[in-house]
């Protein structure tokens, strides 16, 4: 939780992040231009797939959305801190169950904004997963280029001249653009596939522990609320004395407790499938772990691939 049961300088790793430690920052947080919610977002969405090989535009274009949804989320993250410290500020004047409630609630809203700090820093792994298919589609389009250019050489050269000894090495070069194209191709679509899958656990997982989490913090936002005497007073009359501090404490704890020991094993929330793969066989952890180290072998293999193709 968040500096003291009030507002904490620092927190002890999560079963969560000792389960899976989290990632580095987002390079949203850390290459920042003309400050939050700037007219670079805009200027990035206009010009995302303008540039680059026309085969990876449409993916370009995607990821640079998705670095303005990061954007967004940290300035949301933002604001929401701030709206916190206000909620506790304004409640200081009020009488001392509303002082109390409301500064402990802007513990616990502080902490959302906390957990949507972290949930930008794993939304960017999502993102750079995907950022390896577009530079994979990249690298793929020259050779699908040269076997289109050599093949319009040699249809130009039967047209004009039939008899040019140029067609049979053009042909030659035809076969072994064609060989390198079939190597590019497979290891496209191998990539792609493992790519993908593994950029959207990631996306997945980190909304899953933010809903998750959020939902906690939700429940024991409700049970500060019930230490309010709500009970209306008539005039002059005076409300009994609040006597909730230990309780409100209590309360900040367990959620603290709570968010610190939650991990997948402990979700509440369960996939129900209908169709025949049962819900506890979805893709879990360990298979994301056997995928990341597959798609570093696939792309060793395909560097060696397109060396033998080049001898």
């Amino acid at each position: 939780m968040h500096r003291t049961y009030s507002l904490r300088n620092s927190r002890a790793p999560t079963a969560s992040q000792l389960q899976s430690p989290p990632p580095p920052p987002s390079s949203t947080k850390t290459n920042r231009f003309f400050g939050k919610g700037s007219i670079t977002n805009t200027l990035r969405r206009s010009t995302a797939g303008s540039f680059g090989p026309e085969m990876a535009r449409k993916l370009s274009q995607l990821v640079k959305m998705e670095k303005n949804v990061m954007r967004a989320i940290e300035l949301t993250s933002s604001e929401r801190k701030l709206a916190a410290k206000q909620l506790s500020l304004w409640g200081e004047e009020n009488d001392d169950d509303v002082s109390d409630v409301t500064d402990k609630l802007g513990v616990l809203i502080y902490e959302i904004g906390e957990l949507e700090d972290q949930f930008i820093d794993r939304y960017d792994q999502y993102r750079i997963t995907l950022k390896g298919i577009r530079d994979i589609e990249g690298s793929v389009q020259p050779s699908r280029e040269r076997k289109q250019k050599i093949t319009d050489q040699i249809a130009y050269l039967k047209y004009k001249d039939p008899a040019s000894p140029k067609i049979v090495v053009l042909e030659q070069e035809l076969v072994r653009a064609e060989a390198e194209s079939l190597v590019a191709e497979a290891q496209l679509s191998n990539i792609t596939r493992e790519k993908l899958k593994a950029a959207f656990n990631y996306h997945f997982d980190s909304l899953r522990e933010h809903s998750e989490k959020l939902a906690l913090i939700a429940g024991y936002g409700k049970a500060l609320l019930e230490l309010l005497d709500d009970s209306p007073v008539t005039p002059g009359e005076t409300r009994p004395a609040y006597d909730g501090y230990e309780a409100s404490k209590q309360i900040i704890i367990d959620a603290e407790n709570s968010l610190a020991s939650w991990t997948f094993e402990t979700a509440q929330v369960k996939p129900t499938l209908s169709i025949r793969r049962a819900a506890e066989d979805v893709y879990d952890e360990n298979d994301l772990a056997e995928d990341t180290e597959h798609m570093a072998l696939t792309e060793q293999d395909w560097e060696h691939d397109k060396q033998e193709v080049a001898a």
